[in-house]
């Protein structure tokens, strides 16, 4: 059985470009290609904002993703042909679409390992 860790009182909707997830715990906002499905949204940027104000950044890969990129990349020499993958601030998920994304930031939050892995933003 799987576990979803997200609050019952959850808002999703677009602003703008964004599309954001919105809990008691936080606040997600993701940036997909335009025209993308969200269901199938494999590689994408999010900001987070903690109900204590901090703000935090990541980009968000799927397990597909990652080897569609570095077969990719093995191709066209780029990252030694294929054979790392690495980005300062990647969070590697299994699932795709933007409500996954969120049940696992919500289960790093629950988990106390959310500040192990996204990176703070500097307050404005």
């Amino acid at each position: 059985m799987s576990r979803n860790p997200l609050q019952e009182s959850v808002q999703r909707g677009w602003d703008g470009s964004w599309y954001r997830v919105s809990t008691d715990a936080f606040e997600a906002s993701f940036l997909p290609s335009t025209h993308e499905e969200l269901d199938s949204v494999c590689n994408v940027e999010v900001l987070v904002k903690l109900k204590d104000g901090s703000r935090w950044s990541a980009t968000v890969f799927t397990l597909a993703e990652v080897e569609r990129l570095m077969k990719t990349w093995a191709g066209s020499g780029e990252a030694l042909e294929g054979r790392y993958f690495w980005v300062f601030d990647g969070l590697i998920v299994r699932d795709p679409g933007i409500d996954s994304m969120a049940d696992v930031i919500a289960g790093l939050i629950e988990e106390e390992d959310f500040r192990a892995v996204f990176q703070r933003r500097a307050d404005d």
